[in-house]
């Protein structure tokens, strides 16, 4: 079965553009032009990858992609003409894995695609048995869940392989820029402020007490662990 992945965007010429170019590379196309048509269309057909506009009607990108988080973990790659940082920490804070700013070129716009995509299939071949326990945390490797205190916790695409890289490193102090790479890649090393709006989520996510985390830990100067729990 070919990967599918719905653009969502108001604009025809970049539907068009978007479209035919990665159904040459033998992706399955879906197409939306609104916000709600893309949470719709995202329910009913489970695309591997969502292209997500910004400025549109009826429902922006920054909702369609909020809403969606409540339902899915697909990989949302912001597109949009908004470039600044305050923009991308906006949609990285919603959730977004990646951004994309128009006017953009056909190979920026696959090598994104293929980026994403390659980062969500190493998740689901990671971990393939067993269940992994950290205090409260409880995170079922086989069926990718997460729960705390038995509840569980939706975390996106990102916040999920970033928690597998902590709870494949338990005790062990990684740097920002280690995780950057391997969760995102190496042109992603210095993009700092991705990698603090995603912890800063999770911890609210995950933590009992955000401002006391238990499961990701700051060691000033050094990094980020999971630390060891003693028994």
């Amino acid at each position: 079965m070919s990967t599918s992945i719905l653009i969502v965007d108001d604009e025809d010429r970049y539907l068009r553009l978007m479209e035919c170019n990665l159904a040459t590379e033998g992706y399955n196309v879906l197409k939306a032009s609104n916000g709600q048509e893309a949470v719709d269309i995202a329910v009913k057909e489970h695309p591997d990858l969502i292209l997500l506009d910004i400025r549109m009607p009826v429902l922006d990108g920054f909702t369609a992609c909020e809403r969606i988080r409540e339902f899915s973990s697909v990989p949302i790659i912001m597109v949009t003409v908004f470039g600044k940082e305050i923009d991308r920490v906006h949609g990285f804070d919603l959730g977004a894995d990646d951004y994309i700013v128009k006017p953009f070129s056909i190979s920026e716009l696959l090598a994104r695609v293929r980026a994403v995509l390659r980062r969500a299939q190493s998740q689901e071949t990671t971990f393939k048995q067993g269940t992994f326990i950290h205090g409260n945390l409880r995170i079922d490797f086989t069926r990718a869940e997460v729960y705390r205190d038995d509840n569980p916790v939706y975390l996106s695409a990102t916040e999920y392989r970033l928690l597998l890289q902590f709870a494949h490193n338990v005790g062990n102090v990684l740097t920002a820029e280690q995780l950057l790479e391997t969760v995102w890649g190496p042109e992603y090393r210095d993009d700092k402020e991705i990698f603090w709006v995603c912890i800063s989520r999770m911890r609210h996510k995950l933590e009992t007490d955000p401002k006391h985390p238990q499961h990701i830990v700051t060691r000033s100067g050094l990094g980020y662990t999971m630390p060891l729990i003693q028994t």
